[in-house]
């Protein structure tokens, strides 16, 4: 199909070339002095090499290509900067639930470190001299005042 195309392409070009000849036209090489190609590789160099055929894009003048790279260029600055922007918004939520998470865990901390000193006073007072009646006397509260109380000693 490509072949097809190309070869009408070909036909159109030398029956243009003739009836307007070009100044720019460079002496068609022998094919013998070119090396063997494929038969798609040959439609390709034959295709480049005719001046008849139309750019695959058309030629920019320097003033559009100027204006071409400094839109791209702004269009890229507008897209970095978007993410970046996108990506402080999501920091930023992500920075504040920490935050939150740690004022809950010092909180919890707080409190269980009032927790820990309580019980280690308490613990030192059992165990220092007269620590035994000390507890004798914070749990004779428990005990009704009609019950006999029983304490083991070996």
């Amino acid at each position: 199909m490509v072949g097809a195309w190309l070869s009408g392409r070909r036909q159109q070009s030398r029956g243009s070339a003739a009836a307007q000849p070009s100044a720019n036209r460079q002496p068609r090489r022998s094919r013998a002095a070119e090396p063997a190609l494929s038969p798609v590789t040959a439609a390709m160099a034959e295709a480049s090499r005719s001046d008849q055929l139309a750019p695959a894009l058309p030629v920019l003048t320097p003033q559009h290509r100027e204006t071409l790279c400094g839109t791209l260029g702004l269009g890229l600055k507008v897209a970095v900067a978007l993410v970046a922007g996108v990506s402080l918004v999501r920091l930023a939520g992500a920075y504040q639930e920490r935050m939150e998470h740690h004022a809950e865990l010092r909180a919890v901390l707080t409190v269980q470190s009032a927790k820990l000193e309580k019980a280690r006073t308490r613990f030192d007072q059992l165990f220092a001299i007269g620590g035994e009646q000390s507890l004798i006397r914070q749990q004779g509260q428990w005990i009704a005042p009609n019950r006999l109380r029983v304490v083991w000693n070996r």
